[in-house]
């Protein structure tokens, strides 16, 4: 019995792990970056400060502790803005990205570039 619940858990976790890259890959594509960059460790977020517009100088901040925080926070609220979102989705994507990345790349949004996003009301 306790193989079949810990194959269940197995399976689960891996169905998780895919829709988080699934979503984080697509939201890529649709900037017009690599997919395959997101399965990349710290290249991933060298490609999330190019989507979001910030400058690259910014990675070194990822590395220190609590910094750390305030910068996912700062970048997914770019990459949000990039896509015509609100600072709230992009906090979300630091948040709760499991969610949100792939409510953003699967969903309808998509990559302004260098657009002011519209006003949020």
């Amino acid at each position: 019995m306790g193989a079949i619940i810990s194959l269940l858990f197995g399976l689960f976790g891996l169905a998780f792990f895919v829709l988080i890259i699934g979503g984080v890959w697509k939201v890529f594509t649709k900037a017009g970056k690599p997919g395959w960059a997101a399965i990349i460790p710290v290249y991933n977020l060298i490609v999330l400060l190019e989507i979001g517009g910030k400058p690259l100088w910014w990675i070194v901040l990822f590395f220190i502790p609590i910094v750390q925080i305030v910068m996912f926070i700062l970048v997914g609220i770019a990459v949000a803005e990039k896509f015509g979102k609100g600072a709230g989705f992009g906090v979300g994507l630091a948040l709760l990205g499991f969610i949100f990345y792939p409510i953003l790349g699967f969903g309808d949004a998509t990559y302004q570039g260098d657009q002011a996003a519209p006003p949020q009301l």
